[in-house]
């Protein structure tokens, strides 16, 4: 299934290497040098998860309906479609991918989501006919829950 999200992803737009590339911007300040393979192995983890999966599945679908125009109720087709910055159900779906990996990936998550680097803020830009309410917030989450595995994986001193 892992490549089937992977093919999902890059047919909305999103590769790999930008998934590795918004982990790099979490982690970049808190690392003296990035194993640019490690950070790979963990957004390969991050995406072997089900949950991440059926999270990524539901929520690209979600945005696929809204441009169709098929949801049976225009109100939460255009609620959907522009984003509404008050419907949060995009955001909720992300928490789930974010809790598997716990509070540092949530804090992760509020940081990239308000800040939106690279794919993130081409994805929240509004300026095409794809709809990536749910897509932005699912590639933040992945990222997020990936830079939270980087971090654990690190050997740290209680000293500091």
């Amino acid at each position: 299934m892992v490549e089937s999200c992977l093919a999902l992803l890059n047919s909305r737009g999103v590769t790999f290497e930008d998934l590795v590339e918004c982990v790099v911007f979490l982690q970049k300040p808190y690392f003296k040098e990035l194993d640019m393979e490690e950070v790979k192995r963990c957004v390969q983890s991050v995406l072997e998860k089900r949950e991440v999966q059926h999270a990524l599945l539901t929520g690209i679908t979600i945005d696929m309906k809204a441009e169709e125009n098929d949801f049976g109720n225009p109100e939460l087709v255009e609620i959907i479609q522009r984003d509404y910055g008050l419907y949060g159900i995009d955001e909720v779906l992300a928490y789930g991918i974010c809790n598997l990996y716990g509070s540092i990936a949530l804090t992760n998550y509020g940081y990239i989501d308000k800040v939106k680097p690279g794919i993130i803020g081409k994805l929240n830009d509004h300026n095409g006919v794809q709809c990536n309410t749910f897509l932005d917030d699912i590639v933040g989450a992945i990222a997020a829950a990936a830079a939270s595995k980087l971090a654990h994986s690190q050997e740290e001193t209680i000293n500091g």
